[in-house]
């Protein structure tokens, strides 16, 4: 009987020896070199793995980076331009200097501005609620006000507003990582860029109803009248679809278009003066 027992224990340390072996020999013979600027390059970046770069995280970052020709496709939104340098200067690249970027929230249909029309009772979500139907309002087109955009958000730089229903951005901690855009089923959350001194200018509406059904839905709604494009001296503006889109590479900041706007669907951010229309 001890005999029977020695034999299996020798058996089972022969069969672990030669498996281990075995699994040596594998690992040596499809081992894969990497790139030693790899890890330079990753302990450079925030670790974030948000996803804003368009890759799968930051080592993914660091991968496709040190082998690309050039630093053209590849851009860390939460490091920014510092990250940046430090990435090209590894690598021996140039990089390109990109405008500081936002979330921007292109709707304003407020509890106030759009009235209740159905009573939503089901899972928490935008995405859900925008499969099931158009929403609790007459607007097809805005927020769904479940936060689905603040919950993505992993920098604390989405809320929701319990007085608007609107989620609201605080630019002090947004990194422009994109995670609230891809969030939002109705792509009313915008990445735009931050503007000097942080002043900028957005049409905050999606409706692409006509005027008439988009004011009854919205009383904040753009009703396409085409009154901003005609006070635009800077081709900024275009409207299409019964809606006004402000292109902020174009925009000058005069406010022409926000001053002539009949349902205050233009808005202006952090202008160190009022506007007087």
């Amino acid at each position: 009987m001890s005999s029977t027992l020695i034999w299996t224990v020798v058996i089972l340390f022969g069969l672990g020896l030669l498996l281990a072996l075995l699994l040596f020999l594998v690992a040596r013979k499809f081992k894969v070199e990497e790139d030693p600027r790899v890890a330079l390059v990753e302990a450079e970046l925030p670790g974030a793995n948000c996803g804003g770069c368009g890759y799968a995280g930051c080592h993914d970052f660091a991968v496709t980076s040190c082998a690309a020709p050039d630093l053209s496709k590849h851009w860390c939104p939460v490091g920014g331009a510092p990250v940046m340098e430090k990435v090209a200067g590894i690598l021996g690249h140039q990089v390109e200097k990109k405008a500081p970027m936002v979330a921007v929230v292109r709707c304003a249909g407020s509890c106030e501005a759009r009235p209740r029309t159905n009573i939503y009772q089901g899972a928490e979500s935008c995405r859900h609620k925008a499969w099931l139907y158009a929403g609790d309002t007459g607007c097809a087109f805005g927020c769904l006000g479940c936060g689905d955009c603040a919950a993505a958000c992993k920098f604390g730089a989405l809320s929701m507003d319990p007085a608007t229903g609107l989620p609201v951005v605080d630019e002090s901690k947004c990194t422009a990582c994109g995670a609230c855009v891809s969030a939002c089923p109705r792509a009313i959350i915008e990445l735009r860029a931050k503007g000097p001194r942080g002043i900028r200018e957005y049409v905050a509406c999606r409706n692409q109803d006509r005027g008439p059904v988009a004011r009854k839905a919205c009383s904040a709604a753009c009703i396409g009248c085409g009154i901003c494009l005609k006070n635009c001296e800077h081709d900024a503006i275009v409207l299409e679809n019964n809606l006004a889109y402000i292109d902020f590479t174009k925009c000058k900041l005069c406010r022409k278009c926000e001053a002539a706007c009949p349902t205050g669907a233009i808005h202006g951010v952090n202008f160190p003066k009022p506007l007087v229309k």
